[in-house]
């Protein structure tokens, strides 16, 4: 046992040895940061307790019951990652093996994020551990090689100049230089001379020899405008045309002189609703709008932060010469706490925490007293606006509680601190409702309209391809000429009746126009339609809703109905010419005895009693 252990030690930090029900015997290792926080790691604690208080899932039950070697990773709430092995040895006793994988990229051998994410990642420490984050590392990799320029929207301290920073760090431009320019920092009088240059004699205190400004700083290069709203109008004319024409004119010259820049700008406002106030003009906001990439605030990537919290953490232990860990009671108050200032204010109260911290652990009390906690805010508040019995509405507002927490957070431990409940509470009410849910999903409701979907799938389909076959420019010049009998009509008239020919189920397919008053006029139909060229369908409102949502270019499917002509269900599809512009809609109309043949088809083909 003594060798196996050595050779263990010589591959992992930790080792745990527990007995067949997890109650640990033995914990040994390097003392890594992570099981130092917790005394449930000690001799006489749990393998269980260990994985509630420093992981994200919950594996060891699942092992042990299967008595075989295993090995995944376990994704820690204090920040790394951990590879954990299990070993089952002697007597039913296991070994719990774990090694931190220090990494601040996401294992994206299981994710299908496409070859860049393998091919490209800023060589400099950028946190990425979140599914939105990684769509946004995916499109600065689609960037970072081309000259197109980018702009980075965001709350205030999401991390903007680190995204462009990691750009021009993967990109083909990163042996050139990077020049930050913050707009609305250098004051109005001087952004025009900082940003384009100027020469000898431009103005008064123009230097001797001129100077030259930052897009000229960045040739070659990458230049980031931080807080590109805060450019004056006048500075945004000379902007548009750097950009369109990539050329420079200095202040006081009349020659100008080309640059090889990518041009990153970052804001924190929207940029659309000041175009409308006027305050920034349209054509240079389409013009940076090229390719617009969205860094979501800290509140909507909380399984970022245990991570961010511990890169910060090395970061600053290392700058003031410290050794503070967090306990996983403060990492999990940190990760339910708003972040209003984002990462800034996340690194800011980390880098705090280390430099007052009077002891080695910061613990929940010390979070709270460097926090203004007040817990989350949640989007919507539950609301009841009928009468009920209490209970019930007790157990309605603890279900959208419940909900809005795993929306939230995705985590059962985190839901219930934030809920202020014990795990064990959380895990059963919330498997409680689920079950609810499951049940609600397969009632004799909920199966009739789950098959229902499936029939009106392939009804849909029917309609849009009825749709495509059907030459617009056809359905153009019928409609200028509706009062006679032309080619174009008989053409049409013969098509859409081998389609309903050939499909055998369809009762009717027909082309419907719109006049301005929106009435649904009768183009043309297969030879057995009722009703005739020109005449106005009137019908209720399931039928025409449906199919005024073809005329906005949605294609669907009516439930059934019954109009004068019987009782029916209808699918339409939009017809589409060269321009994208919708110029009329075909309907198939499938009557509800075929319908209901259907259904029952469906029912005895899947085997579901509705």
């Amino acid at each position: 046992m003594d060798h196996f252990t050595s050779a263990l030690l010589s591959i992992y930090d930790q080792l745990i040895v527990t007995d067949n029900n997890g109650t640990i015997l033995k914990s040994i290792g390097t003392v890594n940061s992570l099981f130092h926080t917790v005394k449930s790691s000690n001799v006489g604690g749990s393998i269980k307790d260990v994985e509630q208080d420093l992981f994200s899932t919950s594996l060891a039950e699942e092992v042990m019951s299967k008595n075989e070697k295993r090995s995944f990773m376990q994704p820690s709430w204090q920040g790394p990652e951990m590879l954990m092995t299990a070993y089952p040895i002697e007597s039913g006793a296991w070994v719990w093996a774990y090694k931190e994988i220090k990494d601040s990229y996401p294992d994206t051998s299981m994710r299908q994020s496409g070859p860049l994410l393998e091919s490209k990642k800023p060589s400099f420490p950028f946190v990425i551990r979140s599914k939105p984050m990684l769509d946004v590392l995916h499109k600065m990799q689609m960037v970072c090689d081309v000259s197109a320029t980018v702009l980075l929207l965001g709350e205030s301290g999401v991390g903007k100049e680190i995204a462009a920073r990691a750009i021009h760090n993967m990109g083909n431009r990163s042996d050139g230089p990077f020049i930050p320019v913050n707009c609305g920092a250098i004051p109005e009088n001087l952004i025009e001379s900082e940003l384009f240059g100027y020469v000898e004699g431009a103005f008064t205190s123009a230097r001797k020899d001129g100077a030259k400004g930052k897009f000229t700083l960045a040739h070659k290069g990458i230049l980031f405008l931080d807080e590109v709203g805060e450019l004056p109008l006048n500075v945004q004319v000379k902007l548009l045309r750097v950009l369109q024409e990539r050329v420079v004119t200095p202040i006081g010259s009349t020659t100008s002189h080309p640059v090889d820049i990518q041009v990153i700008a970052a804001t924190n406002k929207s940029l659309e609703k000041m175009v409308k106030k006027g305050e920034f003009r349209e054509d240079l906001y389409y013009r940076l709008h090229v390719v617009p990439i969205h860094l979501p605030p800290l509140r909507n990537r909380v399984d970022e932060i245990p991570h961010l919290v511990q890169f910060f953490l090395q970061k600053y232990n290392t700058l003031y010469n410290r050794n503070v860990a967090f306990t996983p009671d403060a990492i999990d108050l940190l990760c339910i706490y708003q972040w209003p200032g984002n990462v800034r204010e996340l690194e800011n109260t980390v880098e705090r925490l280390v430099i007052t911290s009077g002891i080695p652990e910061v613990d929940v009390a010390l979070v709270k007293e460097v926090l203004p906690f007040k817990g989350p805010k949640p989007t919507s508040l539950p609301v009841i606006d009928f009468l009920m019995p209490l209970q019930e509405a007790v157990e309605l507002v603890e279900e959208q509680l419940i909900n809005m927490a795993m929306e939230q957070y995705k985590s059962l431990k985190l839901a219930a601190k934030v809920l202020e409940v014990s795990q064990p509470t959380m895990s059963r009410k919330y498997k409680k409702l689920r079950n609810k849910i499951e049940e609600a999903r397969f009632s004799p409701v909920n199966k009739r309209a789950i098959l229902e979907e499936q029939i009106n799938q392939r009804l849909r389909s029917v309609a849009a391809v009825t749709a495509a076959i059907i030459p617009a420019e056809e359905v153009i010049s019928l409609q200028k000429n509706m009062n006679r009998q032309t080619s174009y009509s008989q053409k049409l008239k013969q098509k859409l009746t081998m389609i309903q020919e050939k499909e055998g189920v369809i009762e009717w397919v027909f082309i419907f126009i719109m006049t301005e008053d929106e009435r649904l006029i009768h183009l043309v139909a297969d030879k057995g339609f009722v009703i005739e060229p020109g005449e106005e369908y009137i019908g209720p409102p399931e039928m025409v809703n449906v199919a005024y949502q073809a005329f906005n270019g949605k294609s669907g499917v009516t439930p059934i109905y019954e109009d004068r002509y019987g009782e029916w269900k209808t699918s339409f599809a939009p017809i589409i010419d060269d321009d994208g512009n919708i110029v009329a809609i075909v309907g198939c109309d499938y009557s509800k005895a075929y319908f209901n043949s259907e259904m029952q088809r469906l029912r005895k083909q899947l085997n579901i009693h509705v």
